[in-house]
């Protein structure tokens, strides 16, 4: 099955083919040397009649050839680019980084690859996953040509056949699996995208370093379905860890209990701590049962029995 890219991917991938820009470098080393052969050129005119003359003007004559064959055969590759070079229509090695020459007329340079990490781009729209739902998945891989010679010789356009094995690969990782998977493995989606994807390029001498997804599309009324579960889903652990805790809380008071009734002095201890904790909130009435002033009346921790000897004597009501 054939798959075509978009008119906007097309525009990209030509995008990334990046121009050569003339190398400043090696033109001017090429106007040094034409410099040099123009400069022979007057004194190739006359041919001299003595010995000695003839020798210099043969000597003179290799001199322009030999620089007119350098400046025709000279050729530079940067770091990051490897040259793929023909001779007489057939492969003959990979040059470069550097300067490199070239027979005239007989080797040219037909490819300059490019073996940098680059990112592409790809997609794939109304697919459907193992469970028949439709949903569009947007992505991006690194990769990288290891081969030069394999990717210049192998394949017509190698940059768009990555492009369109990424895209269906894609394709057929999402038919076999559910969206539940994409989901929740988005790790495991990318693994198996990148393990077929590098399955097909590698024989192009192109490797799939990493692929990463970057968008799943689902239909507006699938989404609607979904946050539902999602809600109803949360509800359900909010429920489940109140309940734990609830259970947490009645086993701790379980304990208490058994701790209080073994030790009264803790008991009080406890109730005079809650008394406190409401004096410190700033409550202006405090309502305290009767049994608990009794039972603490000997030692008038709230000064209640010194209340009342001051309303005596100012004869106010008992």
């Amino acid at each position: 099955m054939i798959y075509k890219l978009r008119k906007e991917d097309q525009t990209l991938v030509k995008q990334r083919r990046r121009r050569k820009r003339p190398d400043l470098n090696l033109f001017l080393i090429r106007l040094i040397l034409l410099g040099i052969a123009a400069a022979l050129l007057p004194s190739l005119r006359f041919v001299p009649s003595d010995v000695t003359g003839a020798l210099l003007y043969l000597l003179r004559l290799v001199i322009l050839c030999l620089i007119l064959l350098f400046v025709l055969s000279l050729r530079k590759a940067k770091e990051w680019e490897r040259a793929i070079v023909l001779r007489l229509g057939k492969f003959s090695k990979v040059k470069g980084p550097g300067f490199f020459f070239l027979i005239p007329l007989v080797d040219q340079v037909y490819r300059t690859i490019d073996i940098r990490i680059r990112v592409m781009d790809f997609y794939a729209q109304e697919t459907l996953t193992g469970d028949s739902v439709t949903i569009g998945v947007d992505a991006f891989c690194f990769w990288l040509v290891w081969d030069p010679q394999k990717a210049a010789l192998e394949v017509e356009d190698y940059e768009e056949a990555v492009a369109l094995a990424s895209k269906a690969a894609l394709r057929n990782v999402i038919s076999k699996n559910d969206l539940s998977t994409f989901q929740e493995r988005e790790d495991l989606i990318e693994k198996q995208i990148q393990k077929e994807v590098d399955r097909q390029t590698t024989e192009w001498g192109i490797t799939v370093q990493y692929v990463e997804i970057t968008d799943i599309q689902i239909p507006e009324e699938l989404q609607n379905s979904l946050s539902r579960v999602a809600q109803a889903e949360r509800e359900k652990k909010a429920r489940i860890l109140l309940a734990e805790a609830e259970i947490e809380i009645a086993r701790k008071l379980e304990e208490a209990i058994l701790i209080y009734a073994k030790d009264e002095n803790t008991l009080k201890l406890k109730i005079l701590t809650i008394l406190n904790e409401g004096l410190k909130a700033g409550n202006s009435m405090m309502l305290v049962p009767s049994s608990i002033t009794e039972e603490l009346k000997t030692r008038d921790v709230f000064g209640l029995s010194a209340l009342n000897e001051l309303q005596r004597k100012k004869g106010g009501p008992q």
